[in-house]
């Protein structure tokens, strides 16, 4: 198999047992253990309002959606966002029949302030920002200027499952309307595939909760949980969708999260290691992190020249990196933007996502750093 860029490791007994409550209640879809990691959620973040989703990628459509439809956006409005992302933060813009506008990257990957700044017209409405491999780059500067000109900020931390600023969540500073998280399949806090939401605003959140289940106002485990006559009667207030999370997937991230933060600090001591193996390569370029002791390098990412063949290089000898990402303005349906975020595209031809995870060693980190280092020539 080789040296994996990704694999996540499962506390396969404790997960097991957590399933096994679901199928021994009956009850494996939403409610029991969505509700019951929500809350263990809420208590790890201090976020106030979290919600179980299928997936990340929705939660990032619905936190649009329902900003869109409660601040009345039009159609064609635009949301400045990253080019340097997965497709599904850009795609969530343009279901909703928005714009999604560029801006260029710094040196942590995440948005650039600065340019951000350029990218603001009159029909700007809010920014969406990434947290590039758990970095939080210049997030408190990108809060100032969505409250000077009153844009709403939508926080795609995907990568930031247990990421912190001076022992705070960033989805929780004031100024984040909506943090949206991942426990995808290899993320830090894996499952096979969940998400949750964050709406900063209850009455955001109770709305959220009646979209996921198809705009359905009672969900199933409130009406079966709840006193009284007519548990039956509801109404649906929205075309709504089905994107709640399901008690199986809840049942393992509870087990997860109990290991996020040890697992967390391993990373970035893997990830120390990996810088120091390359101190002394001028040809390799660590890729920084502001309050780089508390980040959840969920990516450890390097610079380098001529990356492809380094990349085909490295497959032949059995390591397998990755690219994060592919500038998004050279798809089609968002060239219209290509050209302007210069930065983001020449780093998207000049990066590489090393191998990361809880069952590399420091012998695996010194193999991989010692055949990129070959490579380019600085042994």
């Amino acid at each position: 198999m080789g040296i994996q860029l990704f694999k996540p490791t499962f506390h396969i007994d404790e997960c097991l047992e957590e399933i096994r409550e679901c199928l021994e209640e009956g009850w494996t879809g939403l409610g029991f253990k969505t509700i019951k990691f929500e809350n263990r959620w809420n208590e790890y973040t201090g976020h106030k309002n979290s919600h179980y989703l299928n997936s990340a990628s929705a939660g990032l459509h619905l936190a649009i959606k329902i900003l869109k439809l409660e601040n009345k956006w039009n159609d064609g409005d635009e949301i400045i966002s990253t080019p340097l992302t997965f497709v599904s933060t850009n795609h969530a813009i343009m279901y909703e029949n928005l714009v999604p506008r560029f801006a260029d990257i710094d040196e942590y990957l995440c948005l650039d302030h600065k340019d951000v700044k350029n990218k603001i017209n009159d029909k700007t409405r809010a920014i969406v920002f990434v947290g590039y491999g758990g970095r939080v780059g210049r997030l408190k500067e990108i809060i100032k200027i969505c409250k000077e000109y009153n844009l709403k900020l939508i926080l795609d931390a995907a990568h930031m499952a247990g990421t912190r600023m001076d022992g705070i969540f960033p989805g929780t500073l004031d100024g984040v309307d909506v943090a949206i998280y991942s426990y995808q399949a290899v993320k830090n806090l894996p499952t096979a595939d969940s998400g949750m939401i964050c709406f900063n605003n209850k009455k955001l959140d109770s709305i959220c909760r009646k979209f996921t289940w198809l705009g359905i106002n009672k969900d199933t485990y409130t009406r079966s949980n709840s006193e009284g006559k007519y548990k039956w009667e509801y109404d649906v207030e929205y075309l709504g969708f089905k994107n709640h999370g399901n008690s199986i997937m809840a049942a393992i991230a509870l087990v997860q999260l109990k290991y996020l933060d040890s697992d967390n600090e391993y990373r970035r001591e893997l990830c120390k290691y990996y810088d120091e193996l390359f101190v002394n390569n001028p040809y390799v370029k660590s890729i920084p992190a502001p309050y780089e002791k508390e980040c959840s390098y969920h990516i450890y990412a390097i610079e380098v020249d001529d990356r492809d063949n380094l990349m085909m290089a490295l497959n032949d000898v059995g390591i397998f990196p990755g690219v994060h990402y592919k500038d998004n303005t050279e798809y089609d349906m968002y060239s219209y933007d290509y050209g302007k975020c210069p930065n983001a595209h020449k780093m998207s031809k000049r990066i590489i996502s090393l191998p990361l995870h809880m069952q590399l060693n420091k012998e695996d980190i010194r193999y991989i750093a010692q055949e990129i280092n070959k490579f380019t020539g600085c042994k």
